[in-house]
């Protein structure tokens, strides 16, 4: 776990695809794409101060209870994305505390023709146990996402949600 100069936390994760960085981009980027590894129901606004809108639960809807958010603050196609998350009612009360500390930096790497690295930096988390707690939590889940990532973009294969 890295630490910024103001002592803030970075959670870093990094990913190699066997898959071109088109593939993978359209994969982060798209409903389509993130539907078919990320969660059962998504809409996605590409633009700055656009939106990646999801939904995890199936019987419900877009907007319904248990939406996320997460806003696009700035992105360069097939380079980087940069996200802040909704904390809304469906987060810990620490973070809605840290709400505008939070944001998402991801870099999407060609390295080669068919080989990209994802580097995610989740910035702005504190030091204490219930940010230890959070932080183990976010490195399971995400790394189970993009997991199903991976099986999307280099196998064709679906998560199913």
């Amino acid at each position: 776990m890295r630490t910024t100069a103001s002592g803030e936390r970075i959670l870093t994760e990094t990913v190699w695809l066997e898959a071109p960085v088109a593939d993978v981009w359209a994969a982060y980027t798209t409903s389509e794409g993130w539907t078919a590894w990320a969660s059962p129901k998504a809409e996605i606004d590409l633009r700055a101060g656009g939106s990646i809108l999801t939904q995890y639960d199936k019987t419900k809807a877009i907007g319904d209870d248990g939406t996320n958010r997460l806003t696009i603050v700035s992105y360069v196609p097939e380079e980087i994305l940069t996200l802040k998350a909704d904390v809304s009612a469906n987060w810990p009360e620490l973070l809605k505390q840290d709400a505008e500390n939070l944001c998402n930096v991801i870099l999407f790497e060609a390295m080669g023709e068919n080989r990209t690295r994802i580097r995610s930096f989740g910035l702005g988390y504190g030091d204490s146990q219930e940010y230890d707690a959070l932080l183990d939590f976010f490195a399971q889940a995400n790394a189970g996402l993009l997991a199903g990532l991976k099986h999307y973009v280099e196998d064709g294969v679906r998560s199913d949600f």
